[in-house]
Order: structure tokens, then sequence, then C-alpha cells
């Protein structure tokens, strides 16, 4: 195995891969935070044969990065979710795995040189496999009801401010709570519908039920960080419709 961009200061090959399906290459960038108490441990898990899990990429807080599978490969870290309709996303993305203990282990800000190795990382990727902003996606974004990476630290901004990925730059205003949990009707389809327009999995069936809240707290993790309601008030409603209007 050889580094597929010259930002990799190590080569560490993990068992945990096989050919993409279906695909000519990736077009999405799935980030997610490795959720385990160190970077040892993190890397010892993403490279055992018996895990059969892996990422292509692993930015140490120090802002080292390891390659661990060539990125014409499938790697074994998105497991169960959709996006756009799509199921297999190991086959349609890159996989980079931001070292930090997460909401299990004592979750923290990431420090400034991790989030400059993964913008100049996540920059080259994108560049070389032309790689759409909409396409830079949060763990939790594709598996709202299993995941929570990389989380509401995450500097979704400065990535944006680097070109990277799609944000909405406004003043977090809340305001009126619009929908919520047990609401039912042709709103709760209506936005529903906005947020499989935007890539959401989630029944549109007019019911605000779990499917829905997650859905919605996603969003709110990558888009809105600071208020994490689950519920869908005017703030949540405007930089959704800002956001799949600018895709």
């Amino acid at each position: 195995m050889k580094a597929d961009t010259p930002l990799v200061s190590r080569l560490v090959p993990s068992p945990s891969h096989n050919e993409r399906r279906g695909v000519a290459g990736p077009d999405i960038l799935l980030l997610h935070y490795t959720g385990m108490r160190d970077g040892a441990a993190a890397l010892e898990r993403l490279t055992d044969a018996a895990s059969e899990v892996s990422a292509h990429y692993l930015v140490e807080e120090d802002g080292e990065i390891l390659q661990l599978v060539p990125e014409a490969r499938r790697a074994w870290h998105a497991g169960r979710g959709s996006w756009q309709g799509h199921t297999d996303i190991n086959s349609r993305a890159i996989g980079i795995e931001i070292v930090n203990p997460g909401h299990e282990h004592g979750y923290r800000p990431f420090p400034d040189p991790q989030i400059a190795a993964v913008i100049e990382l996540c920059r080259d990727c994108g560049e070389r496999w032309q790689i759409a902003p909409h396409l830079v996606l949060a763990h939790s974004d594709i598996a709202p009801d299993r995941k929570e990476d990389p989380g509401e630290l995450f500097p979704w901004d400065q990535l944006f401010s680097a070109d990277i990925g799609l944000w909405c730059a406004i003043d977090p205003k809340p305001g009126e709570v619009l929908l919520r949990q047990g609401d039912r009707g042709t709103l709760v389809e209506t936005y529903q519908r906005q947020l499989a327009t935007f890539g959401y999995g989630l029944r549109k069936d007019g019911i605000f039920g779990d499917e829905t809240r997650l859905a919605t707290l996603a969003f709110q993790r990558h888009f809105r960080p600071s208020h994490l309601t689950g519920e869908v008030d005017e703030d949540t409603q405007d930089r959704l419709l800002s956001l799949v209007q600018s895709i």
C-alpha cells in the first residue's frame, strides 16, 4: 500500500476493506470521531481484523494523519445508514476518523492542529475526487438513529470558511417551536420531505415520531450546534430551507 496523499505521515494498513460496489469512485467525505479513550486504542481497533471496522484515514489530536485503507477500496466505517436514498455509504465514501473520546468517554473540543489537518485532508480528497460541498457529511447525518459523531463540538463553520462543506452563517435565533414530537399532519410531512430532499433518510408519513426527532437532532448537530432540541423552531426551519436551496 502507498499513500494517496503526501499529507500522510504513516501507513498503518487495516485488513478490513473490500471492493467498492456500483461506483467509479467516492463522492462523499464522511467524518467521524473515534469515540475511544485515546488514539492508540482507536488505531488498534481500526486495524484489528476481528473488529471488522476500518477507515481510510485517522487524524490524531496533534494533527498527524495516518492512512489505513487505500482510497480506491471500500473501508468499513459507515455501518447501517443512508443518504439521498443510497444505503451502501461505504462504497461511496472516504472515511475520516478524528481522534476524540466522544460523548461516552469525555467529549471535548477538537484541538486546532487536528482541525487544521482535517481541513487539509478534506480539501485534498475533495479536489482529487471532485466531492461536492453538500456531500461532506457527519456520521450522524447518515445514521441519526445510531450515531452522534463527530458531534456538536466539531467546527463545521471552520471547514466552511476553508471552502469545505456547507454551513448556514446566521446567528442562531431559535424562536417559536413550529413542530415537535407527537405532532401530525401536512406540516410534518412537508418538513419530512425537506429533510429527505436534503439527504436524510426517513419516512414521510406526517408523524413526528422518534425517527423525525433524531433526524432533526442530527441536522442541528451539524448546522445549529448551539441549540440541540430535536424540535423544529423557526431557526431550524429557515436553515433547512436555505441549505436545501443551496444544493
